[in-house]
C-alpha cells in the first residue's frame, strides 16, 4: 500500500447512526453488500423493530420462553456473563431503565425517585434464563426487558470485518456510529482515529489514535445526555441506583483485536473509574484503554497496540 493510494468512502444511516465504510478501491457493489449485512444484522438485534428476535423475548417477559436463532442466543449469553460478572456496571438487562429515562430520545427531565426503585427489581441478569440444548431465552418476570445495544454494534462491526475478510479485502476501515474496527495499516502506515473532544464541537480532537487492524471504542458521557436545573444527566446509568454514573471520567476509549470487547470493555471500565481499572487491565494485555478525565488528563493504560499524538494542549498526558 503506497502512502498515496486513493481511499474511497461510502456512507450510510443505519441503526440510527451515520455508518462509514472506508476502502483502497471503487467498489460500490462491496459498499452495497457491507450495508445490507449490516442492515440484516440489525433488524436481527434491535429493539427498535416489533418483530426483531430480541422484541420476541421481551413481549414474553413473564410468560414463556423464545427459541431465538444462534448468533442472538450466543450474544445473549455473553452479555448475561458479562453483566454478571463482580461489580459489573454491564447490565443487558437495564431496558426498562433506559426507557424511563429516554436520554438520546427526547428525554429531557428526571425521572420520579419512586418509578426508578420500582423498575430496579426488573434489571436483574440472574432473572435470564438460557436453555442450551432448545436456544430458547426466557425473562422470568413481567415487564423485563434485555437490551444489546452496548454490545451489539461490536459485534456487527466484527463481522463486518470478517465478511470483508472472506472477500480478499486487505486494508479497510469500518466506522458503526463510534465503533471503529480496523483492517490492515491504511495509506500511511496505520489508520488515523479521532479522540474528541467532550462537550465541544464535532470536529474537536484531544488527539489521534492510530492503529493498525485493530479496534477503536470510545464511550463517553458526551454523547447523549441533557441538562436540568444546572446538572448534566448521561446515558450510562449506574445499574445498582437507576441514575447516571458518576465518576471523574468523560469518556473510555479500548483498543483491542475485536470490536465487541471494546463494548464490554468501555463499559466496564467507566464504572470502575480510572484507579481500578488500571489495576484491572494489568492481567489483560490484550486490552488497552484511553482514559479522559474532568480535569483535562489523558490516561493510557499502556500503548502496546496504538500510538497517540497530542493535538490539544489544553489536555496533560499521563503515561
Amino acid at each position: 500500500m503506497t502512502p498515496d493510494a486513493r481511499i474511497y468512502a461510502y456512507s450510510a444511516v443505519l441503526m440510527g447512526s451515520p455508518i462509514l465504510l472506508k476502502l483502497f478501491e471503487h467498489n460500490e457493489s462491496l459498499a452495497s453488500r457491507v450495508f445490507r449485512l449490516i442492515k440484516q444484522q440489525e433488524n436481527i438485534f434491535t429493539v427498535n423493530r416489533h418483530d426483531s428476535e430480541v422484541m420476541a423475548v421481551n413481549h414474553a417477559a413473564g410468560s414463556h420462553a423464545v427459541v431465538v436463532s444462534q448468533p442472538v442466543f450466543n450474544l445473549i449469553r455473553c452479555a448475561k456473563a458479562v453483566s454478571e460478572s463482580p461489580d459489573s456496571s454491564f447490565n443487558f438487562t437495564i431496558g426498562p431503565l433506559v426507557k424511563r429515562w429516554k436520554i438520546g430520545f427526547s428525554g429531557n427531565s428526571v425521572p420520579d425517585a419512586d418509578d426508578l426503585r420500582a423498575l430496579l427489581p426488573l434489571t436483574h441478569s440472574h432473572d435470564v434464563v438460557l436453555d442450551e440444548s432448545t436456544r430458547s431465552v426466557f425473562l422470568q418476570k413481567a415487564g423485563m426487558e434485555i437490551d444489546l445495544g452496548a454490545i451489539a454494534k461490536g459485534y456487527i462491526a466484527d463481522v463486518v470485518r470478517d465478511f470483508l475478510k472472506q472477500e480478499k479485502v486487505e486494508n479497510a476501515l469500518i466506522n458503526l456510529g463510534g465503533n471503529v474496527q480496523t483492517l490492515g495499516a491504511g495509506g500511511e502506515g496505520a489508520w488515523a482515529i479521532g479522540l474528541k473532544t467532550p462537550f465541544s464541537a464535532p470536529d474537536a480532537l484531544i488527539g489521534v489514535i492510530n492503529v493498525n487492524g485493530k479496534s477503536v471504542v470510545t464511550s463517553g458521557i458526551y454523547e447523549r445526555y441533557f441538562e436540568c436545573d444546572g446538572r448534566r444527566y448521561h446515558h450510562i446509568l449506574d445499574p445498582k441506583t437507576g441514575y447516571p454514573l458518576d465518576n471523574e471520567l468523560f469518556s473510555v476509549t479500548v483498543i483491542s483485536d475485536d470490536s465487541i470487547d471494546g463494548d464490554i470493555y468501555t463499559t466496564l471500565l467507566y464504572g470502575m473509574g480510572v484507579e481500578k481499572s488500571l489495576r484491572y487491565l494489568r492481567d489483560i494485555p490484550d486490552i488497552e484503554a484511553i482514559f479522559v478525565t474532568k480535569d483535562q488528563q489523558v490516561i493510557f493504560s499502556s500503548q502496546r497496540q496504538f500510538s497517540f499524538t497530542l493535538l490539544d494542549n489544553t489536555f496533560h498526558p499521563v503515561y
